[in-house]
């Protein structure tokens, strides 16, 4: 307002004064885009460069043997892969419009930075994707703020679900999960959900629609999840039935997200074997999967990242 009445003093018309407010407007919000597309640069290339270092650990003689050559297996790893990207992009499409090819590889370099560079910096990195670009500014943090939260919110209501239908074989003690260690995970699982729901209003920027949209999205997305892990198992193990896979796949999920449980791995092997008695064989196709998600982080980071340089530049020169 003072800017504007010194404008006055100076003798500028009413549509003189409208104009050059418009201009500093304008110019304020290019350098803010400006900002943001050189922090989306940086970023790029901090994916690819994770990308390349992880490289070094692929050891796919270890796995050469059992890696499936069938056409079907790889159309359902991509699927697999993809899903999260894809249902984000789902969202934010519905939120902001974003186009397709660029959104996704935008998520995709999201989900790489999560994995291989550091947990949330792919948040980060969509964000300062948004904001380099002058029409997807729509209150940006708070949107991927609420999606977030929601994801974390609807994981841990998934774990309280799939433990209540497992808590008969986690109670006899069979799986090697220690009680103690069950319930203080369950206490921080409840504990971090009410403490989301009882703040939801101070928490949450959307309205309730698009919040039950994004919950809706992150059910499909873990339901796929678990159908699509049992799915690739099958197909490497036929001899094991799909729904015994489903199974042992939910259970991995509860695993994961159990935060007090050590080493989940070990827990997870021992619930295999438990189930399928196939120590041997699960232990080599859990290894096969561990390395063949590597090398999709590996080519997703390049191929992603290199697209994020050559979109900033993009964005950029407008």
């Amino acid at each position: 307002m003072q800017a504007i009445e010194t404008m006055q003093q100076d003798g500028f018309a009413p549509g003189e004064l409208a104009a050059s407010a418009a201009a500093a407007s304008a110019e304020g919000g290019g350098n803010a885009r400006r900002i943001f597309a050189f922090l989306g640069l940086l970023l790029s290339i901090a994916v690819v460069l994770a990308a390349a270092f992880a490289y070094r650990d692929l050891k796919w003689q270890t796995v050469e043997a059992m890696v499936p050559r069938t056409w079907y297996f790889w159309a359902a790893f991509v699927f697999y892969y993809m899903q999260g990207p894809v249902l984000e992009w789902v969202i934010f499409r519905r939120l902001w419009h974003i186009p397709l090819i660029s959104g996704v590889l935008a998520l995709t370099r999201k989900l790489v930075s999560n994995e291989l560079v550091l947990g949330y910096l792919g948040e980060a990195q969509f964000y300062a994707w948004t904001r380099a670009r002058a029409n997807l500014t729509s209150a940006p943090f708070g949107a991927i703020k609420d999606v977030a939260i929601l994801s974390a919110l609807t994981g841990n209501a998934a774990t309280l679900i799939m433990l209540a239908f497992a808590w008969p074989i986690v109670a006899s003690g069979s799986l090697g999960m220690p009680m103690r260690d069950v319930f203080l995970s369950l206490s921080v699982v409840l504990a971090t959900s009410c403490l989301i729901l009882v703040l939801r209003k101070k928490l949450f920027s959307l309205d309730r629609r698009e919040l039950w949209f994004i919950t809706l999205i992150h059910v499909v997305r873990t339901i796929l999840f678990i159908v699509l892990s049992a799915t690739l198992w099958h197909f490497v193990l036929p001899e094991v039935g799909l729904g015994l896979w489903m199974v042992l796949a939910t259970l991995r999920m509860l695993v994961s997200r159990l935060p007090l449980i050590p080493n989940k791995d070990i827990v997870f092997a021992g619930i295999a074997v438990f189930l399928l008695g196939h120590d041997l064989e699960i232990a080599a196709l859990m290894t096969m999967m561990a390395v063949i998600t590597l090398g999709a982080h590996v080519v997703a980071g390049v191929i992603s990242g290199l697209a994020g340089l050559v979109d900033t530049q993009r964005s950029a020169l407008r």
